[in-house]
């Protein structure tokens, strides 16, 4: 069976990054079934599976404007550190904000001082190249 658009698929992956850090494998566990062509899975990752026979391996790696997209500096806020909740005043606290048309962002507490806090709601693997072994 070849991968084509419309294929329901079934995968087994190892993602890494340009340090060779693993973030995130599902190898011996459940694997990710998806809809060939739907834009469920990163743009990348989807074009080149496009193709790949049942059974076969391959290595792709994935440019930030395939995968999670870059870095939006207009995506880093400074705020002062009063208007953080109580349980985000720590950096590397998780905090949910609240985008101009009423979308909810997930965001990170990334530098803290006695009177401000500075917030990333760009996706955490924003700006990175992405490895996968599939």
């Amino acid at each position: 069976m070849t991968i084509i658009d419309m294929s329901t698929v079934s995968i087994e992956y190892t993602l890494t990054l340009d340090s060779g850090d693993v973030i995130d494998s599902n190898v011996d566990a459940e694997p990710l079934t998806f809809q060939q062509g739907k834009g469920q899975i990163i743009p990348g990752l989807e074009s080149a599976l496009i193709g790949m026979e049942e059974g076969e391996e391959k290595q792709v790696s994935v440019a930030p404007e395939n995968g999670y997209g870059p870095v939006h500096e207009e995506a880093i806020v400074t705020l002062k550190r009063e208007q953080l909740p109580e349980g985000a005043q720590e950096v590397g606290a998780q905090v949910q904000g609240q985008g101009p048309e009423g979308q909810v962002l997930q965001g990170k507490v990334t530098d803290l001082t006695d009177t401000k806090a500075t917030l990333d709601f760009n996706h955490p693997l924003a700006g990175e190249n992405l490895h996968f072994e599939v």
